[in-house]
């Protein structure tokens, strides 16, 4: 029997609540499929940052990459400054898993309304592929105080490494700088992704930037771009601006297949994805690397307020986590998970309150483990 080692981080807010329900649901998964998973929980998040001073520790990320997956539930906390959990903890294992590729499904399931006026299940089935690694979330950047500041920056990828060298003088009262880069390789990896995965969908491929603005930087996707979709005759390809892209989300959500963006387009773009596929409750995403180990999450945050509450929706992370299945090798298990979420969401009679419903966060994950069981 197949042993699958996942690492679970169930972290901030209702992290620890949606996580325990996610795992519920896998583990029905497995014995219905005949493979077992070893869960291994680790403690990183706010409570720990606290307690530690750290975030995580080179020998917590190589630890963590030894794992066959990662399954991650939120963080965030008002007790830490806005930025620290963030960067220290999803984004380090980002890069140091080297998951250049974020796949964020938009579909609206049934039983569920958009609030897109006459769009239905049928309107709403895109998948948005976001480059990961690049653009302008390479963390460099500087609150400059003084006149006059140095600044030595480095970015370092498993693809390269770049360095700047930055003399600032300024007249201004006070500013700040943020350093975006794209790269050939960068690009090249992410959008040949998408490209793939439209050969097994609608085969039909947006590419998103703004390069009649940041023209430089968004020549480069383009032009790379273009090398890209050459390869792929059998793929019809459209550019769009990403304001243009906003618009057309909600006026055509069905004129989309796969969708690929830069890191901060595609952020922002998949969050206004998961409003017309009904909110954030149902939102799950995956940082990817196809050579690696992976990472499964929901796109919601921590949502302090609801802490310890048991409102918080667990669908998002058991849709991520039938992504995590399907990513390590168990397909026809992830199918099993997804017909169980369907089912609930059918059938109407267990939900949390964001859709309408009265039921507990343990509620939604017991039924959609009811759901799953052979009739």
């Amino acid at each position: 029997m197949k042993t699958y080692s996942i690492a679970a981080i169930p972290g901030d807010g209702i992290g620890p609540e949606v996580i325990a329900e996610g795992i519920k649901v896998l583990n029905a998964a497995a014995r219905l499929h005949h493979f077992t998973i070893e869960w291994k929980q680790y403690p990183f998040g706010a409570d720990h940052y606290l307690a530690t001073g750290e975030v995580l520790t080179e020998q917590n990320l190589a630890e963590l990459a030894r794992h066959d997956a990662i399954y991650f539930g939120a963080c965030g906390d008002e007790r830490v400054a806005p930025g620290i959990l963030e960067k220290g903890l999803v984004i380090a294992i980002r890069m140091y898993c080297d998951q250049y590729i974020n796949i964020r499904p938009i579909r609206l399931l049934p039983g569920i309304e958009s609030p897109l006026r006459d769009k239905s299940a049928r309107d709403i089935d895109f998948v948005v592929i976001r480059e990961n690694t690049e653009d302008f979330y390479v963390a460099a950047g500087s609150r400059v105080s003084t006149k006059c500041q140095h600044d030595s920056l480095r970015v370092t990828r498993k693809l390269y490494t770049v360095d700047f060298a930055i003399d600032v003088q300024h007249t201004a009262e006070s500013m700040a700088y943020q350093i975006g880069l794209v790269t050939a390789e960068g690009i090249r990896r992410a959008v040949s992704y998408a490209f793939k995965l439209a050969q097994r969908r609608r085969r039909h491929v947006t590419l998103i930037d703004k390069a009649n603005v940041l023209t430089d930087m968004y020549s480069l996707w383009r032009e790379v771009s273009r090398e890209v979709a050459a390869g792929f005759p059998d793929v019809s390809t459209e550019y769009m601006l990403v304001d243009a892209a906003a618009m057309w989300f909600v006026r055509s959500p069905e004129m989309f297949d796969v969708v690929v963006a830069p890191n901060m387009f595609g952020d922002i773009l998949t969050d206004l994805g998961a409003a017309i596929q009904g909110g954030l409750g149902t939102s799950a995403g995956a940082n990817v690397n196809p050579e690696g180990v992976s990472m499964f999450e929901p796109i919601h945050g921590s949502a302090p307020p609801l802490k310890g509450l048991q409102k918080a929706n667990p669908i998002a992370t058991i849709w991520a986590g039938a992504m995590m299945l399907e990513t390590i090798g168990q397909p026809e298990a992830a199918a099993s998970v997804m017909r169980a979420i369907e089912r609930n969401l059918e059938r109407g009679r267990v939900r949390t309150s964001d859709l309408g419903g009265t039921a507990t966060t343990s509620q939604v994950g017991d039924d959609i483990v009811e759901c799953m069981q052979p009739n």
